[in-house]
């Protein structure tokens, strides 16, 4: 049997960091190519066939479209490679749920793809980089990778792309999934699946935007007033994610001033500033026109705010329908 072919895409992020100084608290990310990291992963003795490419070197606060489409490209060419087994993509860890998620919605789930990063420059003291890019690979060469959608690989647990999230700022533990919780446990040397693949052999589903229409996240808080939400219609928003208060509640002007959005078209979805917690549907929903995130965070709302209003998908029903989909 032969070892998994895999392509590697690279952005950067902490995984490709380096502080120059082991124990050094501050870093730069981004700092080395894909060629060099791939050579010292060799020396590991991994069984795989690695070919990487990079395709940015930057600290993933900077990722966007532009990058975003090149990801996208490249991994629909390898569904088409009948060579190609599976792709991996390293990444930074601050946006790495947006990049997972985004994918998630406009790939097919013919083969495995996944994202891994780390949390510690690779000079750091305890480095965390190799060790989940060498999970990666074994989760990526695993057959039963396929029919998951876009796989997150972080401190030896496997998390659905709808389901990860970065919950705290530090620490190898920094990634959970909600609700699912992690899909598999994983280490370089095992693979333990705790889920069936529920999404096998499906097509993408939804087309990758030509355009990313203009999504802001309102932030809501104690005191806030209607003009937050004025203000970013005036300045063109096609839809309005609120990171909510509690279960995506919002004073009475905030919430009518969302109202009358929704009533001129504008894509509207209640969601939290809560750690974790689903937001279901309240009566006056109906009323304004609202869509409830359930449990997807601001962050993943507005990515799929945007794909949906690319692919003209406005009504709110309609919406709510994508926001309740596994």
């Amino acid at each position: 049997m032969r070892d998994a072919s895999i392509l590697v895409l690279a952005t950067g992020g902490t995984i490709a960091g380096q502080a120059g100084n082991a124990t050094r608290r501050d870093y730069r990310p981004g700092q080395i190519d894909i060629a060099d990291f791939l050579a010292e992963f060799a020396a590991l003795g991994v069984k795989a066939r690695l070919e990487g490419r990079q395709v940015a070197n930057i600290d993933s606060a900077n990722i966007g479209p532009a990058i975003w489409r090149d990801l996208h490209e490249s991994i629909c060419a390898a569904m088409d490679d009948p060579d190609r087994d599976a792709v991996i993509i390293t990444h930074g860890t601050d946006t790495a749920e947006e990049t997972a998620f985004l994918l998630d919605l406009t790939l097919p789930t013919a083969k495995p793809v996944v994202l891994v990063g780390a949390m510690r420059p690779a000079d750091a003291v305890g480095s965390d980089g190799l060790r989940n890019f060498a999970t990666a690979v074994r989760v990526a060469a695993d057959a039963e990778a396929r029919g998951r959608g876009v796989l997150l690989v972080m401190g030896d647990q496997v998390l659905s792309a709808r389901d990860a999230r970065k919950a705290r700022t530090t620490g190898s533990n920094a990634f959970e999934g909600f609700p699912r919780g992690a899909v598999a446990l994983a280490t370089p040397a095992s693979l333990d699946w705790l889920q069936g693949q529920w999404r096998l052999d499906e097509p993408a589903r939804w087309h990758f935007p030509r355009e990313f229409p203009e999504v802001p996240i309102l932030h809501c808080h104690a005191g806030q007033t209607g003009d937050s939400v004025h203000q970013l219609v005036k300045a063109g928003a096609r839809g309005i994610v609120l990171a909510g208060l509690g279960d995506g509640n919002a004073p009475d002007t905030v919430r009518q001033a969302l109202a009358e959005a929704a009533h001129e078209g504008i894509v509207v979805v209640r969601a939290t500033r809560v750690d974790e917690g689903l937001v279901d549907r309240e009566p006056d929903d109906d009323i304004h026109g609202f869509v409830a995130a359930r449990a997807l965070g601001p962050a993943k709302a507005r990515i799929l705010v945007q794909v949906l209003i690319a692919n003209g998908v406005t009504e709110p029903a309609l919406v709510q329908e994508a926001f309740g989909r596994r």
